[in-house]
């Protein structure tokens, strides 16, 4: 159905007259009744009777009046939509992040990015790991994913990404162990210590293996998980010394946080938002990005060394 002929359709049936209904619509009478006939004869219903100078609905018309409306209704809300969408400030966003980033920064964060992009509905995605992440912006399933930025390799023209502060490596223990009293601890003083370590799939443990190799020893993990806050209790309860990202929320634990440095330097992975380069993404993912991006510089690290 022609979307002009339903609006005159409404508009004289509201009005009554094709005189008071051309003036609204500011088109000339004789091309306002052809429209008329043209949705009767397309619809295939009389819709108006005339008495004396004005058209009164008939039954059909009647009933057909409110579907048109409706009509028109729908119509005007997908051009606002359209118009939100040009200006960059409302739509679906999906974003894939770790479950441990979701906690620490992502949940705070996203009251803030409300705040300004309140017509933008974020639809959020549990990942572990740059293989999965790969899969949902491969698969268009998400518009940004969030991982290390070593996971991509550097010739991968598949994806863009945009840099969010780094994460160090700490080391948690219980207190009463004394390690790193001042704050960092070299990690070759980890030789003799058992370590709950992340499992193989997590590139920081990858970073702390290939460090512990450098520094001229084999660590001795006595328990590997893929949860971190798992290794945070058994450290609590002196169980070994967990090695985990500084991203992780460490707050109810009653243990001291060292940072991890290797010949004075911090261990340390930067992170970043990945997209896919054949999709292009909209104003307010851009945005999300950014403002993601300053507020990470504000709150990271999220677990602090005891002595800060």
């Amino acid at each position: 159905m022609d979307l002009r002929r339903a609006k005159t359709f409404v508009t004289v049936a509201e009005l009554g007259t094709v005189s008071k209904a051309a003036l609204r619509l500011r088109i000339a009478q004789p091309a306002l009744s052809r429209q008329i006939n043209d949705l009767e004869q397309e619809l295939g219903l009389k819709l108006f009777d005339r008495l004396g100078r004005r058209l009164v609905l008939t039954g059909e018309g009647a009933q057909l009046l409110g579907d048109c409306r409706a009509l028109l209704d729908h119509a005007g809300a997908v051009l606002d939509r359209a118009r939100a969408l040009r200006r960059g400030d409302a739509g679906v966003l999906k974003v894939a992040a770790s479950p441990q980033l979701i906690e620490s920064v992502v949940a705070p964060f996203l009251h803030i990015y409300a705040e300004r992009y309140p017509a933008v509905e974020i639809l959020l995605t549990e990942a572990i790991g740059w293989p999965e992440i790969m899969g949902l912006l491969e698969r268009g399933e998400v518009h940004l994913g969030q991982n290390l930025l070593r996971a991509v390799e550097p010739g991968d023209g598949r994806f863009a990404h945009y840099p969010l502060a780094p994460i160090d490596l700490l080391a948690a223990c219980h207190a009463q162990l004394g390690l790193g009293r001042d704050g960092t601890v070299e990690i070759a003083q980890l030789a003799s210590h058992r370590l709950l370590l992340l499992d193989g799939g997590f590139i920081v443990r990858r970073t702390f293996d290939a460090c512990c190799r450098l520094a001229g020893f084999e660590p001795h993990a006595t328990f590997e998980s893929r949860t971190p806050h798992t290794l945070l209790a058994m450290a609590e309860h002196g169980l070994g010394v967990a090695v985990i990202p500084s991203a992780l929320r460490t707050r109810g634990y009653d243990l001291r946080l060292t940072g991890l440095t290797y010949r004075s330097s911090p261990l340390r992975e930067p992170l970043a938002l990945f997209w896919s380069r054949r999709r292009s993404l909209p104003l307010y993912a851009t945005a999300f990005c950014e403002m993601l991006a300053s507020y990470v510089d504000t709150v990271f690290p999220i677990s602090r060394s005891s002595c800060d």
